[in-house]
């Protein structure tokens, strides 16, 4: 790679991340949800936080899942914005039925300002049943993966949080899988490890969620 290139490649990163500098906060997603029927949940870093009871570090986007079948009830929730597809290093820009069939990512834009404001990630389901997209045999009904804090926004269990984060797992990843192991509960780390061994089979994490 050249410098140039390398060059070119860090300045769309920082102009990608610009474009996120003014997403939503979870309290504002669930004010623009509220009364959805459908089951969705806040995930990634944001979910653990909700888990903590308090944001532990900055989050530069948010990201909620959603089961795929049902993301046009979703879509309809947000009038005057336009949702773009990702996938394989793409951003397609207001995301045809084609281009979601082809990806499971969604960027909600504001047309006005190019500002990215949340992240759909359109999930495997059956019915009621949630799909993990890392092992399809992996099934659980929603009712059991999500949460809620006090002020009711739903959350991703932090143990399937973890469970994904764990596969290509970055420095904010440890230290968020470190700040979160010693508030999870026996059977939830019972359940991370029973995932992470069927999924992730030599994965470090386990080391630390058999001590």
């Amino acid at each position: 790679m050249s410098m140039e290139t390398a060059c070119d490649e860090v300045s769309e990163l920082e102009a990608l991340e610009r474009r996120w500098a003014r997403c939503w906060a979870p309290g504002e997603v669930a004010r623009r949800l509220a009364g959805a029927e459908v089951p969705w949940y806040v995930a990634a870093g944001w979910a653990l936080d909700l888990f903590r009871g308090g944001q532990s570090r900055t989050h530069h986007d948010i990201e909620v899942g959603v089961p795929a079948g049902r993301f046009a009830e979703i879509r309809s929730r947000f009038p005057g914005l336009v949702f773009d597809a990702v996938g394989d290093g793409r951003i397609r820009e207001a995301a045809s039925a084609e281009d979601l069939a082809e990806t499971h990512q969604t960027w909600l834009r504001d047309p006005a300002t190019g500002d990215y404001l949340l992240d759909v990630f359109r999930e495997p389901h059956d019915g009621p049943t949630w799909i993990c997209r890392r092992d399809p045999s992996l099934r659980l009904p929603y009712a059991s993966i999500i949460h809620h804090t006090p002020d009711g926004i739903p959350y991703l269990i932090p143990e399937l949080v973890l469970l994904f984060k764990a596969k290509a797992t970055r420095p904010k990843d440890q230290a968020d899988f470190e700040g979160v192991l010693p508030l999870l509960s026996a059977a939830q780390r019972s359940a991370l490890a029973g995932w992470l061994t069927r999924v992730h089979p030599a994965h470090a994490w386990l080391a630390a969620l058999d001590s």
